[in-house]
């Protein structure tokens, strides 16, 4: 995959900048870039599609609504088997095709190629540093290898992640409460026997002492093993945590049976409120569009960043009122259900605590909690249009 790397292929004007060439950045480009809207991409490392931080679950939704290609997607999982810390498990399956393992790098490789297909340039190894506003946008100050860039931007887009540079200098707002995840992805081969028996399986283990605040996971789609954990950094030390839970389930990640380790931080506030304004948007965890409960935010990256790039295409269209339609207000009623019960995950800290959850999850009504948790076709981020009309019945204001 070629990339502009060097200083003399930046331009020094843009309708607009993205920064950050994840799913949320690269989705929000490529539709701009289709529409004839000049974009820049940036990202600060060399290659954009190495050490990707997500697992990269894709859920029944995204793969049903949204067009993926089949080679940068694992085998069909249906079944979830939840443990509780004693061990005690309890295997719910769907009988729809409710998850596939992304393989991320192939796909972002594939989205920068249709990216620059499509006209946009892609700066790669190239560090953002700020932004300031100027009549019709914002100057976006870059540093590529020690070499100082500017670009005139009428549009900043800010897809970097759950601490967002670019959310500080345009005064939006900023993510509050995140954990940490970290995971080892091992060929299948290497990691013992199959998790789910002869099945793919989701393999999610409750238990505060590796995973305070979220769970510990092995993911088993038949091709490739991902082993992790996550928690509130306050709370646990992720790498020991991980090293614990590899132990614990009988997988050894050394020896060069390693394909690579992933981690990063997950915003679990939900979305955020104040996500726009007429220098910029943001999108991805950058917006918090990550759900506050499962921590899932494929799909919120998606939706929003579709609709992001409908809103930006608007605004350089001279249309200042699509402003209003992104507001993060107008999501969050989706996200009511899933504070509480994230809340409720808080604060079940020990382990005797945690063990009857897990016992309250295998009675019927339990099971039918974890079945809408897991199976449910809602997910985490309703359809833009649709949040609109009912925030429109709610009387919730979404014109400025």
């Amino acid at each position: 995959m070629k990339h502009d790397e060097s200083a003399g292929a930046c331009p020094d004007r843009s309708d607009v900048v993205v920064i950050g060439a994840g799913l949320a950045g690269l989705v929000v480009a490529g539709r701009l870039a289709e529409r004839g809207v000049s974009v820049v991409v940036v990202d600060r490392k060399a290659d954009p599609s190495a050490h990707v931080h997500t697992t990269g679950i894709f859920v029944r939704k995204t793969l049903e609504d949204f067009d993926l290609p089949e080679d940068c997607l694992g085998p069909v999982v249906r079944d979830v088997r939840l443990m509780s810390p004693a061990g005690r498990g309890m295997t719910i399956t769907s009988r729809h095709d409710e998850f596939r393992v992304g393989r991320m790098s192939r796909l972002y490789r594939r989205m920068l190629g249709e990216c620059q297909r499509a006209g946009a340039v892609v700066l790669a190894g190239t560090r953002y540093l700020s932004s300031r506003p100027v009549a019709g946008g914002s100057v976006v100050r870059l540093d590529h290898g020690g070499h100082r860039l500017e670009i005139t931007s009428r549009l900043l887009i800010g897809a970097d992640g759950a601490r967002s540079r670019v959310a500080r200098d345009l005064g939006l707002d900023q993510n509050t409460r995140w954990i940490v995840g970290v995971e080892d992805v091992l060929p299948v081969s290497s990691a013992g026997p199959r998790r789910g028996g002869t099945n793919p399986c989701f393999e999610c283990h409750l238990d505060p002492r590796v995973a305070p605040g979220y769970l510990a996971w092995v993911v088993d789609d038949g091709e490739d093993v991902h082993v992790g954990v996550g928690g509130y950094a306050s709370r646990f030390n992720a790498a020991s945590a991980l090293e614990e839970f590899r132990r614990r389930v009988g997988i050894n990640a050394e020896g060069g049976g390693r394909r690579e380790r992933r981690g990063g931080l997950i915003p679990v506030n939900g979305v955020l409120g104040r996500i726009g304004c007429p220098r910029g948007l943001l999108v991805g965890d950058a917006a918090g569009a990550v759900s506050p409960l499962t921590a899932g935010g494929l799909d919120p990256a998606i939706r929003l960043s579709v609709h992001a790039a409908g809103v930006a295409a608007e605004l350089l269209a001279g249309n200042d009122r699509a402003l209003a339609r992104y507001r993060g207000e107008v999501f969050g009623a989706r996200f009511i259900s899933r504070r509480w019960m994230r809340a409720g995950l808080d604060a079940v800290s020990s382990v005797a605590a945690m063990e009857a959850a897990c016992w309250c999850m295998r009675t019927p009504v339990g099971r039918v909690v974890a079945r809408h948790v897991f199976f449910g076709r809602g997910g985490s981020f309703p359809e833009p249009d649709r949040a609109i009309a009912a925030a429109n019945r709610r009387s919730v204001p979404v014109y400025v």
